[in-house]
């Protein structure tokens, strides 16, 4: 059966085109939730910035990803503003990676 860690690392390979940073690292996942008999997965998380052009390819990254996962048949993805990003949810990684950057 698929495990949360399995799925964060499929998320971990799905990148905010924008930034360029993982959406794991990013801070982007608020939740990762597996049906009892893994089939199907939920994901919440959010953007960046309201109304982020970039969410519909995003999306479909996560679905065709986390989908590659045995067993998994069902991938949602849930989006959510409650709480609002910010850069204190970033991995420390990522905030290095993003000093660097800009």
């Amino acid at each position: 059966m698929v495990t949360t860690e399995q799925v964060r690392a499929k998320l971990e390979e799905v990148f905010d085109p924008e930034l360029m940073i993982d959406i794991v690292n990013l801070g982007l996942i608020y939740g990762i939730g597996i049906s009892g008999d893994g089939r199907e997965v939920r994901i919440k998380m959010t953007l960046t910035t309201l109304g982020c052009p970039a969410f519909d390819s995003m999306r479909q990254e996560i679905i065709g990803r986390v989908a590659e996962l045995p067993g998994v048949q069902q991938v949602d993805v849930d989006l959510t503003f409650d709480p609002p990003w910010s850069r204190e949810k970033m991995s420390e990684e990522a905030r290095t990676l993003l000093r660097y950057l800009f």
